[in-house]
């Protein structure tokens, strides 16, 4: 069964909370979801949030900071497991098309991204709304 791991970095934007995506390249993918930066663990990469940070780091061109893990989720068709790390959008993130696996890598509003993301990473969405307000629960 395949494996990866990847990140869904956030950010507070003019219009509220705003995560990174990134849509596949290819004409075959275009109307394809977009997704979180994620790929498979290189060989001997056996830790999964060093997978989702090389990932973010090659797909977006952005280094991501502090993570913690949202668990992981099981795409319908594929049987694919997905892991992902989530944490504050870098201050100077600029995110950008980093590899030829990618056409579009931005910020979206929260709104926007729950209609383009893949409907099976769909729970990174609400795990990561969990756990930011878990977090602002105990400051």
């Amino acid at each position: 069964m395949k494996t990866a791991a990847g990140t869904l970095l956030y950010r507070q934007g003019e219009s509220g909370l705003e995560v990174l995506l990134i849509h596949p390249s290819g004409w075959y993918n275009r109307k394809k979801p977009w997704g979180i930066p994620k790929g498979e663990p290189d060989p001997g990469e056996d830790d999964l949030e060093i997978t989702a940070r090389r990932e973010t780091w090659e797909e977006t061109g952005v280094t991501p900071g502090t993570l913690v893990p949202l668990g992981s989720i099981r795409y319908t068709k594929s049987g694919k497991v997905v892991h992902c790390f989530a944490g504050a959008a870098p201050v100077d993130a600029a995110p950008q098309c980093a590899s030829w696996e990618v056409d579009q890598s931005c910020f979206l509003p929260l709104e926007d991204a729950r209609e383009r993301i893949h409907p099976d990473q769909l729970p990174f969405l609400d795990r990561l709304i969990d756990d930011l307000a878990r977090r602002q629960q105990t400051d």
